[in-house]
């Protein structure tokens, strides 16, 4: 979103650093109205009724008032929802393998050395693992050739023991990744980047085989928090082809009013206060700040930040696109980052990979 200007919420003086902690709101009890700051009259006498319920009403105002302001939104634990999914997968493999002999498998194909590349595919060979589902893996160096890749999806195309191809991005430079994504098979394409599949999710009265994970990981946070979307004003801030557009057409088919906030919106604040529901993917740190939320709103935050943190051993953290620590404050909801939408990701995979092999085999 380059076109807009943010500045930074911290209070720190290094300008490089984003916040280590976004400024405490603060409320005095000279902000309550007059008539429940009445200073009483002290009396060796045994106080009235009306004195009585005064004290009362006042004290409790000002604590009511008080936790209003200290009062932070509920933690949607991302973490805590992925590990019951993928519960719930690990049961249904194996109630599928003994029924029918059927194990679902997840080709993962990988070019080049990208340390974070490499780190994602090996967090989800980890995750096959333990839910029960097959991994293959073909790591191929960076210099390969677009038709080296384009054979191996091929090669699991035809394989009958995998259910879904997973392409890890980004690819290398002198590669066409829009040809490379269309080559995978529709019906083993369990990222949900194929084409016909946005397509179908773009239309409706027509399903897609597949969703892209991460959007349909933040809508089942949703739904397992028990957050209503239909009827709701939802916002989107970003429109990539992987996160943002995808999350605005499900929020879509969900029956929520759906505004996306891009690079070239203008009055963006202004927008994004509206909203009752905000999924953030625009991947700028901390952008997204607490006097632009709508009191109650419920937040997703797709972003993983790093910056700079000279406390953290690794001289960096990971933020999101919401200052966390402001919008908390306002917010009846929110996702932190890291354990919000990240292990949702990887949970939705499993979850696309298991009903690819039902669906292959029809397996109900």
């Amino acid at each position: 979103m380059a076109s807009m200007i943010f500045s930074d919420c911290s209070s720190s003086t290094t300008a490089r650093l984003l916040p280590l902690r976004c400024q405490k709101l603060r409320h005095s009890f000279n902000s309550l109205p007059f008539f429940h700051r009445v200073s009483l009259p002290l009396t060796s006498s045994r106080p009235s009724l009306p004195t009585l319920y005064l004290q009362a009403h006042s004290s409790s105002t000002f604590v009511s008032a008080k936790m209003a302001t200290e009062s932070t939104a509920k933690v949607i634990d991302g973490k805590h929802v992925a590990k019951q999914i993928r519960e719930e997968i690990g049961v249904e493999i194996a109630r599928m393998k003994e029924a029918i002999g059927i194990v679902p498998g997840l080709a993962v194909i990988l070019v080049g050395d990208r340390k974070d590349s490499a780190t994602y595919v090996r967090n989800k060979k980890k995750a096959c693992e333990a839910v029960g589902i097959n991994s293959l893996e073909v790591c191929l160096p960076e210099n390969s050739t677009e038709q080296e890749v384009l054979n191996s999806i091929t090669k699991f195309n035809e394989d009958p023991s995998v259910h879904g191809i997973l392409v890890q991005l980004p690819l290398p430079s002198h590669m066409n990744e829009e040809k490379i994504l269309n080559a995978v098979g529709i019906e083993k394409d369990v990222d949900g980047f194929h084409p016909l599949n946005i397509g179908r999710l773009a239309m409706r009265g027509r399903d897609p085989l597949f969703v892209p994970c991460t959007p349909k990981g933040c809508i089942e946070l949703l739904h397992r928090y028990g957050i209503q979307i239909k009827g709701k004003k939802a916002v989107v801030i970003g429109r990539s082809n992987i996160v943002g557009m995808p999350a605005a057409l499900l929020l879509q088919r969900e029956d929520a009013t759906v505004t996306i906030v891009h690079s070239r919106t203008n009055n963006p604040e202004g927008i994004i206060k509206e909203a009752d529901i905000i999924i953030s993917a625009v991947g700028q740190a901390n952008m997204v700040r607490g006097s632009w939320i709508k009191p109650g709103a419920v937040i997703i935050d797709v972003g993983i930040n790093p910056v700079e943190d000279s406390e953290s051993p690794r001289g960096y953290r990971l933020v999101g696109d919401v200052c966390y620590e402001e919008v908390a404050k306002v917010a009846s909801a929110i996702t932190p980052v890291p354990g919000g939408v990240g292990p949702m990701t990887i949970a939705m995979l499993l979850s696309n990979t298991l009903s690819s092999a039902k669906r292959i085999h029809n397996f109900d």
